[in-house]
Parts: structure tokens; C-alpha cells; sequence
């Protein structure tokens, strides 16, 4: 019996209608920008496995640090204890990130990050005793699936079999070219029609709506309205943190920084899983008192897995050396040149491209759902062809572990600009 045949008996995939999807296929090894199947063919690895892998897979660099870990000390809980792995992660991140952002929290990946900073915005209002009930967001963001992320996001098909079960949750539109100032006016009706809490938003682009992309001085002008209205800005970091739109993070583009920043995926190399949550001093100092009810009760059983910092220390140290920075320059470097040779092509209708981030919207007649037949008949093509990429519907994006080669990246180049021959 092969792995696909196994996994048919037993195994649940995520976001899978397992009635009428494919079999999934069973990936064997990786190395670098690869992966091989159980019968040996072999795939670039053209999204970096959901955005998490992005100095390759089987990283050596990586699997060594996480081996001298396992060999020291695997696991310990974090609820009384601490231990050198963290402490030094906070002190590498501290050097990283805004100097606004002081305390770090963590948790298990993306969602949970997201969990976390809702649930710490809601509460340090709670302790203060405001009334502030409803969080803003973007429409079609995505942050995640745990119940306050989901309720966050807002592509529909993610959240309506759970429509009226979640927090309150306003939307305002995304400021992209040319509806900046609507988003801004929403932003301030909603702010004054609403007991607003915080804003949540992907900082600059919008991953899983389809690489939707919008510039920092519209993000910035978002922040300082809140800014004027105590409003707390929460940055979901987890998709563009870690070098992918060419910055370490997203929100060193901008002039404002947000009061918190949630960080995941590549966060650990795509090794294990991990989320940090980062806090201003102001919001940590809303929970410190002699009232134990107004402690943070959060926590999770891997919180600081010692591993998982261990992984994540070896991520940071390889992405700060000048030879990935190097990687990162010339991946942006050749979306800018496809983008340059697609653009006119008569079934594209836009191109965008942000650090290793490039994306292409497909020219439809009609309106093209998330998985819907163009998606997948695109999607099928990839994989005959030997190239992970996973459309959004009628958009097609390339977002690449930094060391893909110029001729791997060069295949995914030429199967993406066959694929617009068939849509």
C-alpha cells in the first residue's frame, strides 16, 4: 500500500474537500528549493511550503542547532520556569525589532500569535475599566483559524459556517492605490461608532486574499489615526515577517510602529512550530498588579519550547548573513525582470512584486471563487509540471525559499507563462 493510500485511511487534510480534491501527494525528502515524491519525482518548492521555508528544506545550519538542543534540554514548561534558549531569543529579537516592542509572549503558530493579541487588546481595556468591545480589520484579511483570528479574517467560506458565534469584528477597506482616503474615513467611522479596541492588519500585503498590496504611507496614516483615537495597532507579521518583503520586517517600511506584532512561519526555518507575540511596555504594564484577575491567563503546553528557540535562533543568525541577505536582493531582483517580460501579456490583467513576493492576476470574464475550476485546472498544471504553487483563484503568486537557484526560479519563470495559455 503506498503513503497516498494510507493517508487515505486515516488522515484529515486542512482546507480539503476530501469528496471531490486530488489525493494528496507524499513527499519523500526535501533539500534546498526541492521536494521529492515517494516515486521520485521531483518539485521546486515555489511558495516555500505555505511561506515557512525560506533558506530551504533539510537546512543543515538549522538541524544542527536543533540537535544540540535535544541533547541539552528538549522541553520545559514555561509557566515558573525559564531557560537560556528564550532569553536568548528575546535578546536577538529585541535587536531586531521596533524599539517600541518590549515583551515578548509565546505560543504554538500564526493563529494562536493572533489569538494572543486580541485576547491581550480586549483584556487591557477590561483591566482599565473601558469598555471596548469591537476589534477593526481589512476586508478579505486573513489572520488565522482559532476563534478570535477567524473571526478577524473575512473571506467568507473560512468563517460563515460559524457566522454570529464571534467577537465583534468591523471591516474597513484595504488602502490600496487610488482608495486610500475611503479606507481612512472608514477607519475613522468606524472608531467613532464603535467601542474600538485595537486594528489588526497585515502590514503592507495581504497574503492568502491573493498578494493584495497597498503602500506604507496609507498604512501609516491608518496607525496615527488610531494613534489619535488610543486605538491599539496590532501588525500580523506572520506571513511578511523574516526578510519576504526585502525589510526583516514589513513594518520597518513604515514612519508609525504598531503596539504589537505577531510572528510565526519562517520564525523557527520552517522546522518546528512556534509564534512570539510582541508588546509595547504600556501593554504589559496594563496586567502587572496586585490583582491576580488581571493577569493574562493564556498559555499553551510548548510555550518556549526550548527546541523551537533553538531553531529559531539558527533562522535568524542564517537570515542576517550577508550571503541571504545577498539571496533575498536577487530573488526581488528577477520578479522585477519576469514581471517586466509578463506584464504586457494579453491574459494578465496586473502584476505586483514586494521583496521575494511576486504576483500576476489572470484576465476573467466573470468572478473566479477561491478554489474554483480556473484555480484548479492552474493548480494541476503546476504539479504535472514539477512546480508548488498554490493560485488564489484567478491570481497566480511566486513566493520562493531565498535560495532557489536562477534556473529553479527561471522553470517556475516559464511554467507560470505556459500556464497562461491554457486559463
Amino acid at each position: 500500500m503506498s503513503l497516498t493510500e494510507k493517508d487515505e485511511k486515516y488522515l484529515w487534510h486542512p482546507y480539503t474537500q476530501h469528496k471531490t480534491a486530488a489525493p494528496p501527494i507524499a513527499i519523500s525528502k526535501g533539500d534546498g528549493a526541492l521536494l521529492w515524491d515517494e516515486n521520485g519525482k521531483e518539485y521546486i518548492d515555489a511558495i516555500a511550503s505555505w511561506w515557512v521555508n525560506p533558506f530551504g528544506h533539510s537546512n543543515r545550519f538549522i538541524a544542527d542547532a536543533i540537535y544540540q538542543q535535544l541533547t541539552t534540554l528538549e522541553h520545559v514548561l514555561f509557566g515558573g520556569f525559564t531557560h537560556e534558549p528564550a532569553i536568548r531569543l528575546a535578546e536577538k529579537l529585541m535587536e531586531m525589532l521596533p524599539p517600541n516592542q518590549q515583551k515578548l509572549f509565546f505560543s504554538d503558530n500564526g493563529s494562536t500569535a493572533v489569538e494572543v493579541a486580541i485576547k491581550v487588546a480586549l483584556q487591557y481595556f477590561y483591566n482599565k475599566g473601558e469598555k471596548r468591545t469591537t476589534i477593526i480589520a481589512f476586508e478579505n484579511a486573513f489572520h488565522g483559524d482559532t476563534f478570535a483570528a477567524m473571526a478577524a479574517s473575512g473571506i467568507s467560506f473560512y468563517t460563515q459556517a460559524f457566522s454570529g458565534m464571534f467577537i465583534d469584528v468591523v471591516r474597513i477597506p484595504v488602502p490600496v492605490k487610488g482608495a486610500e482616503a475611503e479606507s481612512y474615513a472608514a477607519l475613522r467611522e468606524s472608531i467613532q461608532t464603535h467601542q474600538v479596541a485595537a486594528f489588526i492588519y497585515e502590514p503592507l500585503v495581504q497574503g492568502a486574499a491573493g498578494m493584495v498590496m497597498y503602500a506604507p504611507e496609507a498604512l501609516d496614516e491608518l496607525i496615527r489615526i488610531c494613534r489619535e483615537h488610543n486605538v491599539i495597532t496590532i501588525a500580523d507579521e506572520v506571513m511578511t515577517g523574516f526578510g519576504k518583503t526585502g525589510k526583516t520586517f514589513a513594518c520597518d517600511y513604515l514612519r508609525y510602529q504598531p503596539d504589537v506584532m505577531c510572528l510565526s512561519k519562517a520564525l523557527t526555518g520552517g522546522t518546528i512550530p512556534m509564534a512570539i507575540t510582541t508588546f509595547t511596555q504600556e501593554l504589559f504594564d496594563g496586567f502587572y498588579s496586585d490583582d491576580i484577575n488581571k493577569a493574562l491567563f493564556h498559555g499553551h503546553t510548548f510555550t518556549a519550547n526550548p527546541t523551537g528557540c533553538a531553531a529559531a535562533l539558527a533562522s535568524l543568525e542564517l537570515l542576517q548573513t550577508t550571503a541571504m541577505q545577498d539571496h533575498i536582493a536577487r530573488v526581488h531582483k528577477r520578479h522585477l525582470q519576469f514581471q517586466e517580460r509578463i506584464e504586457k501579456h494579453p491574459k494578465v490583467s496586473t502584476t505586483r512584486v514586494l521583496g521575494v513576493i511576486f504576483a500576476l492576476e489572470i484576465k476573467i470574464d466573470s468572478a473566479e471563487s477561491y478554489y474554483g475550476t480556473l484555480r484548479n485546472k492552474l493548480y494541476n498544471f503546476f504539479i504535472q509540471n514539477g512546480v508548488i504553487l498554490r493560485p488564489v483563484g484567478h491570481i497566480v503568486y511566486i513566493l520562493p525559499p531565498y535560495i532557489i537557484s536562477d534556473t529553479q526560479l527561471e522553470k517556475v519563470y516559464q511554467i507560470v507563462e505556459q500556464a497562461l495559455e491554457i486559463a
